[in-house]
């Protein structure tokens, strides 16, 4: 099985994920936001959700993480679900969802007259038994968004509050499991031809995500590659990364950004 494109940390493959995902060793992170609802066209390929699950389900080494970025469309007035019917079949296939995460699009469609503003998709973590990397970000605990106080508490089951060990402004606590970015022309990249590609997430969240869950010299694998996003940040990052896309115009765009990516992120 012969790359599409290679260097010393990617490798770009064209075709049907289901079909070169067997011919892998496991990996240590998947990182994708696969196509969902048809809300795109995709060179008018279409997947199987169950196979291709099943398919990536037995790519995970012990303590892997699936981050798997995806939302639902409004069909006959009401939104599919399709988000949480898919949560559920890996959670039915035995995997741990670790967390379930918000990615807020700092900017949105028009919505309907009757609906509010869609602006978010969902992460959700899923972990094959507990994440064997987890380098959870740490904010400061007095931050301007928050009532500036000199202690803090939480509340019991019982009611009752009890006072919290740190003191706010000189401990850390971790980052909440909302992420805002900036999307758009010149947010999600700035490369020109990298808009080529219908939609194409932040190079911040794979970032985040990708320092989140994995460790230098570990394997990022994104079955749905798109304009490459995952293998680039990756690269950024000192992590081995595999691309699977079946659009080949796809594939040339995201192997032309790893080729350049000694271009500094848009962080």
């Amino acid at each position: 099985m012969k790359p599409y494109y290679q260097d010393k940390w990617v490798k770009i493959y064209h075709g049907d994920c289901r079909e070169i995902l067997p011919q892998l060793e496991p990996v240590d992170l998947v990182l994708t936001s696969p196509p969902y609802d048809d809300l795109r066209e995709y060179g008018g390929y279409v997947w199987d959700f169950k196979s291709t699950a099943d398919a990536l389900c037995q790519k995970l080494s012990d303590g892997a993480v699936l981050v798997w970025i995806v939302g639902d469309s409004v069909v006959n007035g009401s939104e599919t679900c399709t988000s949480f019917k898919q949560a559920m079949y890996f959670k039915d296939y035995g995997l741990l969802l670790h967390d379930t995460m918000i990615y807020w699009k700092n900017g949105f469609a028009f919505p309907e007259s009757n609906r509010y503003a869609q602006n978010f998709e969902y992460m959700f973590v899923f972990s094959k038994g507990k994440p064997k990397v987890a380098n959870i970000f740490r904010i400061p605990t007095n931050t301007e968004n928050r009532i500036k106080t000199k202690s803090a508490c939480y509340r019991q089951s019982n009611g009752k509050t009890v006072p919290m060990k740190y003191e706010t402004g000189k401990d850390y606590r971790n980052r909440e499991n909302i992420w805002i970015y900036e999307v758009g022309y010149q947010k999600s990249a700035k490369q020109d031809y990298i808009f080529e590609h219908p939609a194409i997430f932040p190079e911040l969240l794979a970032t985040d995500h990708i320092l989140s869950w994995s460790n230098p010299e570990q394997t990022v694998l994104d079955p749905f590659l798109g304009s490459g996003t995952t293998c680039y940040c990756a690269k950024k990052l000192n992590r081995k990364s595999i691309g699977i896309e079946i659009e080949e115009k796809y594939c040339e765009i995201a192997a032309k950004r790893c080729r350049q990516s000694v271009m500094e992120l848009n962080l």
